[in-house]
């Protein structure tokens, strides 16, 4: 039986069989594992191995370069040559790259012929009996819990025929959990996002929801307004990731979104709060860590192929309230005049005069409200970033300081970039997993932050 390939051999074989100007072949190897329950009960569980290659052909040198991707899963040694085949069709077919930039040369990493990284059922071993125990108070207490938990490890091995080799590491772990009463009216969630599924505390996320529960016995329905809100760091992440989506440069530049200037290019040097708000990226961030260079699989109007390998480092896209930096690659950068800022696969947001918890946060409210985590966010108008979008899973009456109650759910229309400019209050920053985005983009770290005029547009119906 023919042994498989080694990720490094697919892509030293892509390489060997090209007939192009330049090529990259990036391989990502996933080995997943997951667990799911229901009704108090562990439902499903799982492991997974998945590869894909992707082979970018290059034709042509410089600024006049023409690409072709070609991208496929569970690739044997005889797919190869047609993949590269594939691409290099494609590359002389296509007209020149917009975004044409000299390919990036350099060295093998000193972890290249390390082994792609693993994860399995045993990843669970430390945390299952609490998952457990958790559904035994469950159903004493008449608390019915849902959730999922996934530990993710993916691999990338990235290669240039300039003779750069690198690879990457990228572990991540996620739970998420949905506690109902016994008759279903109540329902509260939690989550968290970690590199390891061992720093998850179930005792302590069911303490929450317990809490969460009790504070919904008491209903009160209230009717669409401007409310003195506390966002967690949940719902703040989600805000600010689609910030962060919608900060491209080429796209501001182009008067397309809300981070264009007036008449002509980027609001960069800006004041957008006058709040000392610093949005980042940073590769390193403890907790946060991702891959130091770029690995684009695709070029769009933030990323492009012709950029891998670009290091990155930690960039302030908002300073001190000021818009410093927008994502750029090497070809939009020459556009705008700015220097390029690739983005980095996470995001954090620190407030300098921040201080305690999310309970600190809400202590400062008169009246108000507190929610739990939004969902089913759409853009509106790009011109503000105005979002809309639901609330779910409890939103909470604050009076005097202490949570006193439930209301009804509610539609919200907000931009999160004016959201920068009213902040009112805001808690110490910590590791938060969006509750909408979280899948996509998981390693965010976010402050509680408190909106004296939060934007409830109508009341919804969604439980």
């Amino acid at each position: 039986m023919t042994r498989p390939m080694t990720p490094q051999e697919i892509v030293e074989r892509c390489l060997e069989l090209s007939r192009s100007d330049g090529m990259i072949v990036l391989v990502d190897e996933t080995s997943s594992a997951n667990l799911r329950w229901a009704n108090n009960t562990l439902t499903t569980n799982g492991v997974m191995q998945a590869r894909k290659v992707t082979v970018i052909a290059i034709a042509g040198a410089g600024t006049g370069a023409s690409s072709g991707i070609v991208g496929r899963s569970a690739v044997a040694a005889d797919d190869l040559e047609p993949l590269v085949r594939l691409a290099e069709r494609a590359a002389r077919d296509n007209g020149p790259a917009e975004d044409a930039q000299p390919l990036l040369d350099g060295d093998a990493a000193t972890n290249w012929s390390d082994e792609p990284g693993q994860t399995s059922a045993g990843t669970f071993k430390g945390i299952a009996p609490a998952l457990g125990e958790t559904f035994t108070r469950g159903r004493v207490d008449g608390r019915v819990l849902y959730g999922y938990l996934e530990h993710q490890v993916e691999t990338t091995y990235a290669g240039s025929s300039t003779g750069w080799r690198f690879r990457h590491e990228q572990p991540a772990g996620s739970i998420g959990i949905t506690a109902k009463s016994a008759d279903r009216t109540r329902s509260a969630w939690v989550g968290q996002a970690a590199p390891d599924v061992a720093e998850f505390d179930v005792s302590a996320l069911d303490a929450e929801l317990v809490r969460r529960l009790a504070w919904a016995e008491r209903t009160v329905d209230l009717p669409a307004g401007r409310y003195d809100t506390v966002l967690p760091p949940s719902a703040v992440a989600d805000l600010m990731i689609y910030a962060y989506w919608t900060m491209g440069a080429r796209d501001a530049n182009d008067g397309r979104t809300v981070y264009a200037k007036a008449g002509d290019g980027t609001r960069v040097g800006e004041k957008l709060s006058s709040r000392p708000v610093t949005l980042w990226s940073d590769p390193a961030a403890p907790g946060l860590e991702c891959a130091p260079v770029a690995l684009a699989h695709a070029s769009s109007g933030e990323q492009s192929v012709f950029d891998n390998g670009y290091p990155l480092q930690r960039t302030d896209w908002i300073k001190d309230g000021t818009l410093a930096a927008l994502i750029q690659t090497r070809h939009t950068a020459r556009r705008t005049g700015l220097t390029p800022t690739l983005g980095v696969m996470n995001l954090g947001m620190d407030i300098a005069d921040s201080r305690g918890g999310l309970d600190d946060v809400v202590a400062g409210v008169e009246r108000g409200l507190l929610l739990t985590c939004l969902w089913y966010i759409r853009e509106v108008d790009p011109q503000t970033l105005l979002l809309t979008g639901l609330t779910r899973d409890g939103v909470y009456l604050v009076e005097n300081g202490e949570v006193t109650g439930a209301v009804n759910n509610f539609r919200f229309n907000e931009s999160p970039v004016s959201l920068l400019d009213r902040i009112s209050q805001a808690s110490v920053s910590a590791p938060t997993l969006g509750r909408e985005f979280g899948d996509y983009f998981p390693r965010t770290s976010m402050p509680a932050v408190r909106i004296p005029d939060f934007n409830m547009s109508s009341v919804s119906q969604a439980s």
